[in-house]
């Protein structure tokens, strides 16, 4: 396990100390603070938690996180991944293949595609003119909708794939007895379909809570943060102070509280992935 853990502690530890490092430093992209950064101690701390803007900046993560992930990606993927089980090898084949689609595209590209698509020019703006309805600035008007939108398409794959693995693996003969017990689609699924794959939804919900938290790209190519900060998330707000503004130092505070708003999210998901019953036989 040697490799590994040198490979996690230079690539994964090392930037995490060196940004608790930073943030007690002025360090900057120029001028003397560049070369020779001053240590501030929990200045930038203190003027982290007074700072309207980084409140306003974890408010709007929470909001693209859930939107996009737990509410968007999960659920969209779980239900194409129900609705695809059953059907025959060609309709599974064209459905995933449309949903991939848009998963394995890099992030920029993906990101200018739906750039293309939600513009003021765009393509869904000459369809609605198309029908006799007003165009609209997508981006301008309802920006944090456009920005969850867009990374729900990009990431819905993932999600789909991991719930038609796990809703391969449940056991048919549980569904029939149900089936014959008299329970319909929908109770069949809630009370022996949801608790057989549990881990699998939360082992999913982790992950793409976790990427999304830091989706950067797609945000900053479709608003840039805008307009008026209204989908300015915490990894824009970092970029902007870090590296627009110079101040390194406080950018790497920023990051820190990114890092912790990431922590707390796994630590819920994980304590969720424990045993139920051996939970309940501690208390």
């Amino acid at each position: 396990m040697a490799p590994a853990l040198l490979l996690l502690g230079l690539f994964v530890a090392g930037p995490i100390l060196w940004s608790i490092y930073v943030s007690f430093t002025n360090a900057a992209l120029s001028g003397a603070a560049a070369t020779d950064p001053e240590f501030v101690g929990l200045e930038n701390y203190r003027r982290l938690f007074t700072d309207p803007a980084l409140w306003h900046s974890a408010w709007l993560t929470v909001v693209f996180t859930v939107g996009s992930a737990v509410l968007g990606q999960n659920l969209l993927g779980m239900l194409i991944a129900v609705l695809t089980q059953h059907r025959r090898r060609w309709v599974r084949t064209a459905v995933g293949t449309v949903v991939v689609s848009a998963w394995v595209l890099p992030e920029l590209v993906a990101a200018f595609a739906i750039y293309a698509f939600l513009n003021a020019e765009g393509t869904l703006n000459n369809l609605l003119a198309s029908l006799g309805m007003q165009p609209q600035d997508w981006l301008y008007s309802a920006p944090m909708v456009a920005v969850v939108l867009g990374n729900v398409w990009r990431g819905t794959a993932f999600s789909m794939l991991v719930y038609q693995a796990a809703l391969s693996e449940v056991p048919t003969d549980l569904v029939e007895a149900a089936e014959v017990d008299g329970a319909g689609a929908l109770r069949r699924f809630w009370h022996v379909t949801l608790p057989v794959i549990r881990r699998s939804v939360l082992t999913n919900l982790m992950l793409i809570t976790l990427q999304t938290i830091g989706v950067f790209t797609l945000i900053y190519v479709l608003t840039a943060g805008g307009p008026n900060a209204a989908t300015q998330t915490l990894p824009l707000l970092m970029y902007d102070q870090a590296f627009e503004l110079d101040e390194i130092g406080y950018g790497a505070t920023i990051s820190l509280v990114l890092l912790v708003i990431g922590g707390l999210f796994a630590v819920v998901y994980a304590r969720s992935l424990g045993d139920p019953d051996s939970r309940e036989g501690g208390v």
